[in-house]
């Protein structure tokens, strides 16, 4: 792919720090976005090649009555089988990543000079900080994420526990970052930094 001036963001975190705000403040400023579970979700419809090949390896059994994939049953699968998982990326990650990059092309012909950002929860659990230009960190403390997805999900404290216990844990996950923004205030305090960091992403532009 041709490098024009553009700037290519992963806006990554943890779940429950708000990623998807700062990705909806990025995009009222101007960012082209990329919505990269659309992708996922797109490359493995009815008809398509990963889902044919999911299907030929984990059998129609991971299929629902109208065809479509299952997903909660495949992540069951998969969620303690590394071998199993390694082998579902195959046929699903090669497409994901060749939408993603046509996606990038189509907005790169109408503006050479975008900002595109795409919002890529396990960034940094998946090595992909190789494909962006700049990596975004949404942070909110542990404790935070906790009481955020309790509350959200309707689901006990342990259970959050466990869940985020799949992940990379957040001050972990800075050490990656180019910029972080702190979403764990007031809904001003991370407008005001997403501003902050536009102002930044905006003359990088212009110096590259």
């Amino acid at each position: 792919m041709k490098k024009e001036n553009y700037l290519l963001l992963g806006v990554t975190g943890g779940i429950a720090t708000g990623k998807s705000t700062v990705t909806r403040m990025l995009k009222e400023m101007g960012a082209a976005a990329i919505d990269m579970d659309v992708i996922a979700r797109q490359v493995v419809e009815p008809g398509k090649p990963a889902l044919q090949d999911i299907v030929g390896y984990f059998g129609k059994e991971v299929l629902q009555s109208d065809g479509s994939l299952d997903r909660k049953k495949v992540s069951k699968i998969v969620f303690n089988d590394p071998e199993k998982r390694k082998k579902l990326e195959s046929f699903t990650h090669p497409r994901i990543y060749e939408e993603f990059f046509r996606q990038v092309n189509m907005i790169v012909e109408n503006n050479p000079n975008a900002v595109i950002q795409a919002e890529v929860p396990l960034l940094i659990e998946m090595n992909l900080q190789h494909l962006f230009d700049k990596i975004i960190l949404v942070y909110a403390p542990r404790e935070e994420q906790i009481r955020r997805l309790t509350k959200r999900d309707n689901i006990s404290e342990a259970e959050a526990v466990q869940i985020l216990a799949a992940q990379l844990p957040i001050a972990e996950k800075v050490k990656y970052a180019d910029f972080v923004i702190e979403n764990q205030g007031d809904p001003e305090h991370t407008g005001k930094q997403v501003e902050e960091l536009w102002e930044k992403l905006r003359k990088l532009r212009i110096e590259n």
